[in-house]
């Protein structure tokens, strides 16, 4: 797409550096640059104040990535683009049937009513919950990791969602300032949601999540 819109060399592509790092390879391939943007917290899409910040006289195009099936203020992505006469790209998931999606809504509501000690993900905006995604209070990177072992010790299967930010990787490092990318990166876990889930195995997230959250709340 971005060699069909004639997007190429001495052009500037802005991208997430929170997700795959397929999306600035790409760039790459038609001879541009790729300039990584912040995140929304809530989302973890591109926020749009965050693009704006890195737009210059060299941006060609914006590379909007919907994650963990919520989607990215399009909108207000497509108002920022046509203020300055940028290419406004989509790279969207997988499609998952409507039945799915409803049974992955309905775990996710289980989860976000019962889950304690673990920042349940915002819940609007169309979210189909590819992945559910959680923040882990405490220590960043070390207590996010230890609470994943711990999980795992006890039968929930959890991984994290974005382990390296494509503006850390080999070949794309830069110097930037992204603070949300930086502590998403850091503290989140992505927990079962899938539809097959029964509701034993629900019921054992919960435990297992109540009973380690609460030695990672930060002391007051």
């Amino acid at each position: 797409m971005l060699r069909a819109a004639g997007v190429g060399h001495g052009d500037e592509v802005i991208v997430p550096s929170f997700g795959n790092i397929e999306v600035a390879e790409a760039v790459t391939l038609v001879g541009a640059t790729p300039v990584f943007a912040d995140i929304d917290p809530a989302t973890y899409c591109l926020a749009p104040t965050a693009v704006e910040a890195v737009v210059g006289a060299q941006t060609a195009a914006i590379v909007v990535v919907h994650r963990f099936g919520h989607p990215a203020d399009v909108a207000g992505l497509h108002e920022l683009g046509q203020r300055h006469g940028l290419l406004v790209l989509e790279q969207g998931e997988s499609e998952t049937p409507y039945a799915e999606v409803a049974q992955r809504r309905e775990r996710a509501a289980y989860l976000d009513r019962r889950l304690r000690g673990v920042r349940a993900p915002e819940s609007g905006g169309g979210h189909t919950y590819q992945q559910y995604v959680v923040r882990v209070p405490g220590n960043g990177r070390p207590d996010r990791d230890a609470f994943a072992q711990a999980l795992r010790a006890r039968g929930v299967e959890c991984r994290v969602p974005v382990k390296t930010p494509v503006h850390r990787m080999p070949g794309f490092r830069r110097d930037v300032c992204l603070p949300e990318t930086e502590l998403a990166s850091d503290e989140t876990l992505s927990l079962p949601v899938e539809a097959s889930l029964t509701k034993r195995e629900m019921n054992r997230i919960v435990s297992a999540c109540n009973a380690l959250g609460g030695l990672l709340q930060p002391a007051f």
